[in-house]
């Protein structure tokens, strides 16, 4: 718990009581590999912290294909934010890639938060853009890459998670077979 509030006091100042009110609003969730903590069709309730473990968002194309969007590790929030706040049935799956143990917080205990601590909100907006700019980031650099460099950045911007993920889930977020996965490792 002592990273959530390392994490949530880099955005903003709470003292002793705020940290109380927000320590006795969050419940603990353990996701066992390949569990999800939302699903499509949904409408996300809630918000996680990741204390530990790596989380991957996906997607299925119309052709029935999974296709993972993205990976979440340890300290960082996951939730599916359009369907969270426009309270609209998600469009992805939030999926454990490993087990993982979360803290979470109920739509309605972030509304008491919000409506207590008077900087609550801020140090949430401060949460929110930080978390969309690191996904534009995860993002973007990935476009117009050959697979060999793609796979290298993400050695390299993620190397805690290279070899927690599974191979297939990683190809998929390169855009690549499993296979093509397997000789572009080969080959380095």
């Amino acid at each position: 718990m002592e990273n959530l509030f390392d994490y949530l006091l880099q955005f903003g100042d709470l003292n002793k009581q705020q940290i109380a009110l927000v320590e006795s609003k969050i419940s603990t969730k353990t996701l066992a590999k390949g569990a999800y903590f939302s699903e499509a069709g949904e409408t996300a309730k809630e918000v996680a912290f990741i204390m530990d473990g790596i989380l991957r968002v996906l997607y299925y194309s119309k052709e029935g294909e999974e296709i993972t969007r993205y990976f979440i590790d340890e300290n960082n929030w996951a939730v599916d934010l359009n369907s969270y706040n426009l309270k609209l049935p998600a469009s992805e799956y939030i999926q454990a890639v490993t087990d993982c143990e979360l803290a979470v917080f109920s739509r309605n205990d972030l509304e008491d938060l919000s409506n207590t601590i008077v900087q609550w909100d801020t140090i949430m907006a401060k949460i929110t853009n930080k978390a969309l700019l690191e996904k534009v980031n995860r993002i973007s650099p990935m476009i117009g890459e050959d697979a060999k460099t793609r796979y290298l950045e993400f050695m390299n911007r993620y190397p805690s998670m290279v070899n927690r993920i599974p191979l297939n889930y990683l190809a998929s977020y390169i855009g690549i077979t499993k296979s093509s996965l397997s000789r572009i490792r080969a080959s380095l």
